[in-house]
């Protein structure tokens, strides 16, 4: 019986544990029973394995009885509880840990990465949980990832005035995401997060843990796309299902449906339409559920750009009307922060991406539609919207080369390379791919081929 163990609970686990035999044959094998019993033989007790591993002791002991544990995210979660080296499971290593990895000299970039496709089918499984089911913040809701340690102790107690610092520090940094792209700001994200998430153990009211769970959310979801701005996945993906977590225990609708869409952008920007679209219908049933015009406004103009992608013209130009007419209907002054972003400018904007994806899917005469747009957004935007204004001269610039507006296209084309000059963003240069084919299916003119020479210095830079 557990209750009869006298085996201290702090006991280490030694690291020769992991080398011997017998245990990396159960370890490759991922026969988590296995491994547990041959811990058993070292003297940990269940009770450790358990507060190691974040389970409960009824967990481990059914798998101590035989359970198999097949979810990559619990093997992982074992892995990093125990101090098992990643690769010994055959699991991929986490961004932190794949640092330490290489710095060392270890061979841990040999082992097999997980499937892209995996982790979409898991994360989109994830989100219908959220969007759908019961509440899932709870201990076992980790699995994701955990907070950094931070050493900055945060207060025993919380109340309006902790959790309004939280917001404050997460519109200051959006904001200088916005700017200054993802690169500029996203070590201060985190940094910012291993704080706040410390708060969430301390204790408060109702209403104020309810508003820091939401604020935490939208952190998280800075977090995320500070990421996925500067080219790191996963960890986008990881921000973003601890922000769907939080965002639903806080009871935000809206938050959820923003993560969602935000999540799907990220499938859109790596040419997978279908999964993006995914993101976007189930964004779709959180916004229709929050009431919030704005944000179904969000989710139909991102549901009509991944139609566009995948070639389906009815589809996307229905999207854009329903687009419009819901707009027309949102009061964006009392909007959340999250979705305030989507105003008359960021409207135009959609609807010129939009037009300009069609324009080379389904026909040039999509341009007619897109050049406007895209013209009224780029004179709206200010300094604060750099990387936005950046991305949009980049497809107005390719509007008019494909309609043969070389000359036009091409002076464009280089105030898209200024605008994007010092920006901290790994999208810029993919957002920029279409103009740079453009231009170079057009180099027998002299402005097309001096346009293709900057693009292409630009990427070498």
């Amino acid at each position: 019986m557990e209750a009869t163990e006298s085996v201290p609970e702090s006991h280490p686990i030694p690291t020769e544990a992991w080398e011997d035999d017998e245990m990396r044959e159960a370890l490759a094998a991922r026969r988590v029973s296995s491994v547990y019993r041959l811990l058993r033989r070292h003297g940990i007790s269940q009770r450790q394995i358990a507060a190691m591993t974040g389970q409960s002791q009824s967990e481990v002991s059914e798998i101590l009885k035989g359970r198999q544990v097949m979810a990559y995210d619990v093997l992982a979660r074992i892995a990093d509880g125990l101090g098992i080296p990643r690769g010994y499971m055959g699991l991929a290593y986490d961004e932190a840990t794949q640092t330490k990895v290489v710095a060392a000299g270890s061979d841990g970039a040999e082992h097999a990465e997980e499937d892209e496709a995996v982790k979409r089918r898991r994360f989109l499984a994830h989100a219908a949980q959220v969007t759908m089911g019961a509440t899932v913040f709870a201990v076992d809701s980790g699995s994701w990832a955990a907070a950094s340690p931070a050493t900055t102790p945060a207060p025993a107690r919380i109340g309006m005035a902790d959790v309004r610092q939280v917001e404050a520090a997460t519109r200051a940094l959006r904001a200088l995401d916005y700017q200054y792209g993802g690169g500029f700001c996203r070590d201060a994200v985190v940094a910012q997060l291993s704080w706040g998430r410390q708060m969430l153990t301390a204790s408060g009211t109702d209403q104020v843990r309810s508003r820091l769970y939401v604020a935490l959310a939208d952190l998280h979801n800075v977090a995320g796309w500070t990421s996925f701005d500067t080219g790191l996945v996963d960890s986008a993906r990881t921000h973003f299902a601890n922000a769907l977590e939080l965002g639903k225990e806080g009871g935000s609708h809206p938050l959820v449906a923003n993560v969602l869409y935000r999540m799907g952008r990220v499938y859109l920007h790596h040419q997978s339409p279908d999964d993006a679209l995914k993101m976007f219908q189930l964004g779709q049933i959180a916004a229709q559920e929050s009431g919030s015009e704005l944000a179904v406004a969000v989710l139909c103009a991102n549901e009509a750009w991944a139609y566009a992608e995948m070639g389906n013209e009815l589809q996307s130009t229905k999207l854009l009307g329903m687009t419009r007419d819901t707009f027309a209907r949102a009061d964006v002054d009392s909007a959340e922060s999250w979705v305030k972003f989507f105003n008359q400018t960021d409207l135009h904007a959609m609807v010129g991406t939009v037009h300009t994806v069609l324009a080379r899917t389904a026909g040039a005469g999509h341009t007619k539609y897109a050049i406007p747009a895209l013209t009224r957004a780029v004179d709206s935007y200010g300094d604060d919207m750099a990387r936005s204004k950046a991305f949009n001269l980049s497809s107005l610039a390719t509007n008019h080369l494909l309609e043969g507006d070389i000359d036009h296209g091409a002076k464009v084309g280089r105030s898209a390379l200024d605008a994007a000059d010092g920006l901290k963003s790994a999208r810029v240069k993919d957002r920029m791919a279409p103009m740079r084919a453009e231009a170079e299916k057009r180099k027998n003119n002299a402005d097309a081929r001096e346009l293709t020479e900057r693009i292409n210095a630009f990427y070498a830079a």
